[in-house]
């Protein structure tokens, strides 16, 4: 192997130019022209494709999002999409892909390898946290870190207006930014995707609360069963109904998404995308780079995709326990 390109592709999350940073500089180490495709399969259907040096990732380790873009591909979704994609890396001779994203951009890319043969190795950059094989995702470290700065600072404002604040986080198929940022910032409550969410429950603890506590938080995974969290306030409301009661909504959206990687983050994805150039070198294709127990494991995007991420349980009886 001797030219490689790496791309990023769905959603943006904070270290990803971290991990562009370690492909391109451990593919230089290695001897391989590295290439960088601009707006992931889109880019790669459109010929938006250039050469990288070890300068081209200079001062980027350090800021958020991803320089060379990111799109989603409805044409890459059809054959004659993916056969002009294959036809811009075959003129550039690439042999090798290295794909920085989550379920989607590792489910295309062995569609790819299938149909084409241009091997792929993943990085998982998510800020949901939901791939299997890897501990942690790149940005999820971030992406909890905002929404705990948010809560807490949601807290001050609950506390001194005796206001249960719904706070919804990110989280559509997955409740681990909930989970730990509710955990960090002490909330009373967290509702995930993956545990069904009693409302009864909820709103005779809330009764019971309020009579030790002024103020109360519950953090809202927006995959939530029983809807987004204006839709569970409205019910809890519904259900108490008490008018003296105050409560608001505040929904944080994309601002997770975004901002200077964590430490962690930084260090996550430049490990990352290492052991994805060198498992392309040491011949491995559709899989996943990730780290288990601080080690690098490599896991198919078969099993990376279709296994589902179980939440630990000590996590959910923390929540409970903490809240008492």
């Amino acid at each position: 192997m001797k030219k490689i390109a790496v791309f990023s592709s769905g959603g943006d999350s904070p270290g990803m130019n971290a991990c562009i940073r370690a492909v391109v500089r451990t593919g230089i180490y290695h001897g391989l022209e590295v290439f960088g495709i601009y707006r992931g399969y889109e880019g790669m259907i459109e010929g938006e494709i250039k050469k990288m040096q070890s300068h081209s990732v200079s001062n980027i380790v350090q800021r958020g999002g991803t320089i060379l873009k990111s799109a989603r591909s409805m044409e890459f979704k059809t054959y004659e999409g993916r056969k002009k994609a294959f036809e811009h890396l075959h003129a550039l001779e690439i042999e090798g892909l290295v794909a920085i994203g989550g379920d989607g951009t590792f489910t295309g890319a062995k569609i790819f390898f299938e149909e084409f043969g241009i091997p792929t190795v993943g990085c998982p950059g998510t800020i949901d946290n939901d791939l299997f094989g890897t501990d942690f995702t790149i940005g999820f470290d971030t992406a909890v870190n905002t929404a705990l700065d948010a809560i807490d600072k949601i807290r001050d404002t609950a506390a001194s207006h005796d206001r249960v604040f719904f706070v919804e986080v990110m989280g559509r198929d997955a409740g681990f930014i909930a989970i730990e940022s509710g955990i960090g910032g002490g909330a009373e409550f967290v509702l995930v995707p993956e545990t069904k969410t009693d409302l009864d429950q909820i709103v005779s603890s809330l009764k019971n609360l309020r009579k030790s506590k002024s103020s109360s938080i519950i953090v809202v995974a927006e995959g939530d069963e029983l809807g987004s969290a204006e839709q569970i306030m409205k019910l809890v409301k519904e259900k108490i109904n008490d008018p003296s009661k105050d409560f608001k909504v505040t929904t944080l959206g994309h601002i997770q998404r975004g901002g200077k990687p964590t430490a962690k983050d930084r260090v996550l994805a430049s490990r990352c995308g290492m052991a994805a150039v060198e498992g392309l070198i040491q011949g491995r294709t559709n899989c996943m780079a990730g780290i288990i127990h601080g080690e690098v494991v490599y896991t198919s995007f078969e099993n990376s995709v279709g296994k589902p991420k179980p939440l630990l349980p000590d996590y959910l009886k923390l929540i409970n326990l903490l809240s008492i």
